[in-house]
This record gives structure tokens, C-alpha cells and sequence, in this order.
């Protein structure tokens, strides 16, 4: 598996999404997941996905420290004391001393910036995570996390696949050194199907959403695709014997201009504008 690195962090460069792999279903497909050779698990407490990570880990006799393991405080827990609980909460539902990753999921909307930053920051001093990083910020809020922190931010999780132009986000990112994890890399289905994906992907004897996940890599980004199937799992991670070309990555480069954003709950910010 290929890592990514940012801020000290060594990310491998696809893991998996656990959002809805919920009781036994989830379990099983998680565990499959690592049995077919995933080390990165990505949850969070709203997920409600925490305990199913656990089971399939401790099912699987894979390692705890052979996987990297992201959980996130939603935006309803900024509050310093509450951010605290929860994530005594997560470590518990995950049964681990620490997470390799913890995100703020959304940038609250009530709570200063600063006080949740600073919780952040308490949490990996007090060795309750490895690395911390941020999910969801504007360019504008970056800037002000950035200032309210006395921590490195290692990593910003955002939606990206072809179809949205998230250019300046992660440029404001990368120049802080923060790696990118592209949640919805294959835009919840909408890849495959896609022709000029498809076409591609032929090619190369591969899929739409194999192509996908390569461009995002070539791009330097980590993506957390999300499947249950063996199938589509194995698929997912091979993704490193392959190359896109020059022309390949320009051609892909042209879907951003649909800047199709299929994560956008009421609770986001405003958006960048290009």
C-alpha cells in the first residue's frame, strides 16, 4: 500500500469508508476489508460505525498497530467539555488507547473555532490521538484553525472526485503540508457509468471507479472509498499497477468543471468559490 504523508502523518493511500456499515453487514465488510489487505479505517462518532471498526478488527488478526484508524467529533460536540466526552466515548466504542487520526467533522456554526481547535489540540498532548486534522473548512477557516492551534494539522478530509473542482481548497491545504483524504471518490456511484471514466478505464483493463481513485492518487490524495462486496474491496486497492497518462489526467481534469458537490447538509459551510 502506498502512504501519503502530511504534518507527520503516514497515511495509507486508500482505505476504507465505514459510513452505513452498520451490525453484522458492517462487520463482515470491514473484515473483509482488511482481509483483502486495507490498513486504514476511517469512522466517526455520527457514523455510529465505531464498534463495528472494533469487532471486525478484533475478528480479523490483523494488528492494532498495522492499521490506521480516523474517527471524527461532529459538529453538536465543539463545546470543549463535550468534544472531551465524546471522544472518551469513541475510544471506548473503538476499544483503543488512541485513534491514529482524529477530525473535527464540520466546523461548528455556534462554538468559536479556537475552543475546538484547542480541544483538538488537548486531546493528541494527552496521546488520545497520534495526529489531528480538520474536515469540511473553507479556505477562510483553515486560515483561522491554523491560528488557534499549537499543533500541527496533519490532514484536511474533503469531497473530491472528477466531477468537483476543489482546487483552491486543497491548494490552501497542501501549502500548510496537511495530506488530502477525498471522502465520495467515486461521487456515491456516479463514476461508473461515466464515459469518458469508462473509456479509460478500458484502456487499462481497469474500472470507472478504479480510474477514479487513480486520478485522486496521482493528484496525491488518499481516498476512503466505501463497499461491502470482495469484489469491489479488492478492486478498490488495486489501483497501483497502473498509470493514467499526461493526456489521461488532463482529460479528467476537464469533469471538475461540473463541480457536482453531492455532500452538502445543512449544517455545511459556505462553500469557496473558484
Amino acid at each position: 500500500m502506498e502512504i501519503i504523508e502530511g504534518n507527520g502523518a503516514r497515511i495509507p493511500a486508500v482505505g476504507l469508508g465505514t459510513m452505513t456499515l452498520n451490525g453484522e453487514k458492517g462487520i463482515e465488510a470491514i473484515k473483509t476489508a482488511l482481509d483483502v489487505g486495507y490498513r486504514h479505517l476511517d469512522t466517526a462518532a455520527v457514523y455510529d460505525t465505531e464498534k463495528e471498526n472494533a469487532a471486525a478488527l478484533a475478528a480479523s488478526g490483523v494488528k492494532r498497530e498495522d492499521v490506521f484508524i480516523t474517527t471524527k467529533i461532529r459538529q453538536d460536540d465543539a463545546e470543549p467539555a463535550a468534544f472531551a466526552a465524546r471522544l472518551e466515548q469513541s475510544l471506548e466504542n473503538l476499544k483503543v488507547k488512541h485513534v491514529d487520526l482524529l477530525l473535527i467533522h464540520w466546523p461548528s456554526k455556534v462554538v468559536p473555532i479556537k475552543d475546538t481547535i484547542g480541544a483538538l489540540c488537548k486531546a493528541k498532548k494527552e496521546g488520545k490521538t497520534k495526529h489531528i486534522g480538520l474536515s469540511n473548512f473553507t479556505t477562510a477557516l483553515l486560515d483561522e484553525a491554523w491560528n488557534a492551534a499549537s499543533e500541527p494539522l496533519a490532514c484536511h478530509q474533503i469531497e473530491v472526485h472528477p466531477f468537483i473542482n476543489q482546487d483552491k481548497v486543497i491548494a490552501a491545504s497542501k501549502k500548510r503540508g496537511m495530506a488530502i483524504v477525498a471522502y465520495c471518490p467515486i461521487a456515491r456511484g456516479k463514476i461508473p457509468g461515466a464515459e469518458v471514466l469508462d473509456r479509460i478505464g478500458k484502456q487499462h483493463r481497469k474500472t470507472a471507479a478504479q480510474v477514479s481513485l487513480r486520478y485522486l492518487f496521482q493528484l496525491g490524495l488518499v481516498s476512503i472509498p466505501r463497499s461491502t462486496s470482495r469484489g469491489h474491496l479488492k478492486e478498490n486497492i488495486e489501483i497501483f499497477d497502473f498509470k493514467l497518462s499526461d493526456a489521461e489526467m488532463a482529460e479528467l481534469k476537464k469533469l471538475n468543471a461540473t463541480n457536482m458537490r453531492v455532500v452538502n447538509p445543512p449544517h455545511a459551510p459556505v462553500w469557496d468559490t473558484l
